[in-house]
């Protein structure tokens, strides 16, 4: 597995996208005494939390817990209604340097009325930036890889809408890798993907992690979370554990969050 990084990417981001302002020891994410409500009643509640770059995170925890919302406050989608959220060492809702994250949501597997083929999904990870005129050499460069990378070179002339889910999820990082992103944020992005496509997923994402990508995933399968993320979120309103993943797995945080330790067997939002 390739990716263009190092002397070359770095050469050609300078000269094509001018010089970046981003400070190596800032957090990816940093939630300080955040509490958020759509009414009255907090969804979350005096939640703090940082992830540093590199980290592979999963957030888990029931229906209604808040796991969604947390995302949207730490991307900038939502503003706290007490305390601070900051993205890359920035106010989350002033960040505008979209290139560096990449979102795939549950719903992109469903996603099959684009008239459009693999690579042109792909290619849009580039437009933010060149904007939307041709895309030049590196530019392809970049999109190949990214296609490699996921193991999606093979298709990348098939339509989106004629991919399983596992491949259109494919079909989706790639295109946050062809953006460069250094933060893949992921919302439940197995659902409705067999179970044989969800183990290769799983794999994709431990490898594009290993290559320095922040990866955070909400998931509802706690088994899934246990074998795979280096770290656990879970959440009900408040933090009931932050930490390890095999600490989580010993803790008694699923009975708080949850209830009950059934969670493990997969029922978990």
């Amino acid at each position: 597995m390739s990716r263009i990084t190092g002397e070359e990417a770095a050469s050609d981001a300078t000269a094509e996208d001018g010089p970046t302002d981003a400070a190596p020891d800032d957090p990816v994410i940093d939630l300080e005494d955040v509490s958020f409500g759509y009414t009255a009643t907090p969804v979350v509640d005096d939640i703090s939390l940082r992830i540093d770059p590199g980290e592979y995170v999963a957030v888990v925890g029931p229906n209604g817990s808040g796991k969604s919302t947390l995302l949207k406050l730490a991307l900038g989608l939502r503003r706290p209604d007490e305390g601070a959220a900051r993205l890359f060492g920035e106010p989350a809702h002033a960040f505008d340097d979209g290139d560096r994250i990449g979102f795939v949501a549950q719903q992109a597997s469903a996603a099959t009325d684009m008239p459009i083929t693999v690579r042109e999904v792909v290619e849009m990870g580039r437009f933010s930036h060149v904007g939307f005129g041709l895309l030049g050499g590196r530019d392809q460069r970049i999109v190949t890889d990214a296609l490699e990378t996921v193991g999606m070179g093979d298709l990348s002339d098939r339509r989106i809408a004629n991919l399983s889910g596992g491949q259109r999820q494919r079909a989706f990082i790639a295109r946050a890798l062809a953006g460069e992103a250094e933060l893949l944020v992921l919302d439940e992005p197995t659902v409705g993907v067999d179970a044989e496509s969800v183990a290769a997923f799983y794999d994709l994402l431990e490898s594009l992690n290993e290559e320095g990508i922040t990866v955070v995933l909400i998931e509802h399968d706690i088994g899934t979370v246990t074998d795979h993320a280096d770290r656990v979120v879970c959440l009900n309103r408040t933090v009931r554990f932050d930490g390890p993943t095999a600490e989580f797995v010993e803790s008694d945080a699923i009975r708080q969050a949850f209830g009950t330790a059934a969670a493990l067997a997969g029922d978990a939002r």
